[in-house]
């Protein structure tokens, strides 16, 4: 979060957030969706709730930092930035302005695959707040003094990132993984990108990317569908039909690099990556089980128990997926003092290689599998989560039952399940190993 988003919607988060904060325990579980279509064609996924007067939208875009052009590195991610910063007849002081005295919280940002924006608000003012989203999203104005101001924010970060070990970690590992494939760009963009980006720059991005037919929508609160339709249509049926995206490529990950960056702190940081899995493959339920046992669990797992509770080398080690639309990652990550991270390093490869050779005994599958069912209703204790969970459910192409779906795929995972993707995962691959820190660990 920029720091002007966070001065700007701390008000309204405080006044949204304990409206939402009485309406937990019933979304909790029951989350019925309804699908609703404007008269103009556009589609969005709902879950009506009255209990409290709060409206939540998330919605998202096809093409994110991968649709930067060579040399504008950053280009989406300022136009994330940039898209508040004055609309219409509104300059930015005045947007910011309107969106704090109604309490209404509008942001935008960017992944690798796809373009974000959110709304919140209360619903008296449902109205006022969704004129202003309008405006965002089909008229922003560019102006050369906001634009400046978010490009020195954009720098801030890049120059913080330069000594940052984890920033260096992750930038040195998409180098390694990702070569030349758009996956490797900079989201931030560079020192160099962004000084080169232009009003005219972000208004061609937004014109390719903004577009209705990448568009997904997901909506929680106080509203109906008939009273959502047409809204949906005042905000997004303007946007062009069609965009114009440049193709990105499938892509196999390099592996069994090994990369060292030097730098002077007191620990080094340590990142083990394998070629993960995508959302759609079939396989990602029994990869989920297998990485909440390997290193997703916390303290139940076995990178936590070996890393940390036996040995002591780190405060935590971890493993995740990464899921992209063209390729996937499995990450193994830990920080441990320099001294000590040869032996960290050894810990972690063994622990993966346990992992792929062996895999999970019966019982910690079956913890796994109730852990993992057990708390998924924490994904849907707020409105703000749900929008999220819908529009990401659209964007994987998971179907609008997947909620009452998702637990009994789970369960259905099997031991030889669980085996079979360890070892295409992890026994197939050499994996890349990127170390930030001194040269004596």
């Amino acid at each position: 979060m920029t720091q002007k988003t966070f001065f700007r919607t701390l008000s309204s988060l405080a006044v949204l957030s304990v409206v939402a904060l009485m309406a937990l325990s019933r979304l909790a579980y029951a989350v019925e969706i309804q699908k609703v279509v404007s008269p103009k064609g556009i589609e969005a996924w709902l879950v009506e709730d009255h209990t409290v007067p709060i409206i939540a939208m998330n919605f998202s875009f096809d093409g994110g930092s991968t649709q930067d052009p060579a040399g504008k590195e950053g280009l989406t991610r300022l136009l994330a930035a940039s898209l508040d910063e004055g609309a219409g007849d509104l300059a930015s002081e005045d947007f910011q302005g309107k969106l704090e005295e109604l309490a209404v919280s509008i942001g935008f940002s960017t992944g690798k695959d796809r373009f974000y924006g959110s709304l919140r608000t209360l619903s008296p003012r449902l109205t006022q707040a969704t004129d202003l989203l309008k405006l965002a999203v089909n008229e922003p104005r560019f102006d050369e003094t906001p634009v400046e101001r978010m490009k020195t924010q954009l720098s801030t970060q890049i120059r913080r990132n330069q000594s940052d070990p984890n920033a260096i970690a992750g930038r040195s590992l998409a180098d390694a993984m990702f070569g030349a494939h758009p996956y490797a760009r900079p989201t931030l963009g560079t020192m160099e990108s962004l000084t080169s980006l232009s009003a005219a720059d972000l208004q061609a991005q937004h014109g390719k990317i903004l577009t209705r037919d990448g568009l997904k929508i997901g909506v929680v609160g106080s509203i109906d569908a008939k009273t959502l339709a047409p809204l949906l249509d005042k905000i997004f049926a303007d946007l062009p039909e069609r965009s114009d995206l440049a193709a990105v490529a499938d892509l196999a990950p390099r592996t069994g690099g090994t990369v060292h960056r030097e730098l002077t702190v007191p620990q080094t940081t340590i990142l083990l990556a394998y070629p993960g899995i995508t959302r759609d493959d079939p396989d990602y339920q029994a990869a989920y089980v297998m990485n909440h046992i390997l290193g997703g669990g916390t303290f139940t797992s076995w990178m936590y128990q070996e890393v940390r509770e036996k040995r002591g080398l780190s405060y935590g080690a971890s493993t995740s997926l990464s899921p992209y639309r063209h390729t996937g990652l499995l990450i193994g990550s830990a920080a441990t003092k320099s001294d000590r991270a040869g032996e960290t390093v050894e810990v972690m490869l063994n622990q993966l290689s346990r992992m792929a050779t062996q895999g999970p005994s019966q019982d910690e599958l079956e913890a796994a599998k109730r852990f993992i069912t057990g708390s998924y209703p924490l994904r849907f204790d707020s409105s703000g989560k749900i929008a999220r969970q819908l529009v990401a459910l659209q964007n994987a192409e998971l179907g609008i039952d997947y909620f009452d779906r998702r637990n009994s795929e789970i369960q259905a995972v099997t031991l030889e399940d669980v085996q079979r993707v360890a070892k295409r995962l992890l026994a197939e691959h050499k994996p890349t190993i990127i170390t930030v820190g001194q040269q004596q660990g």
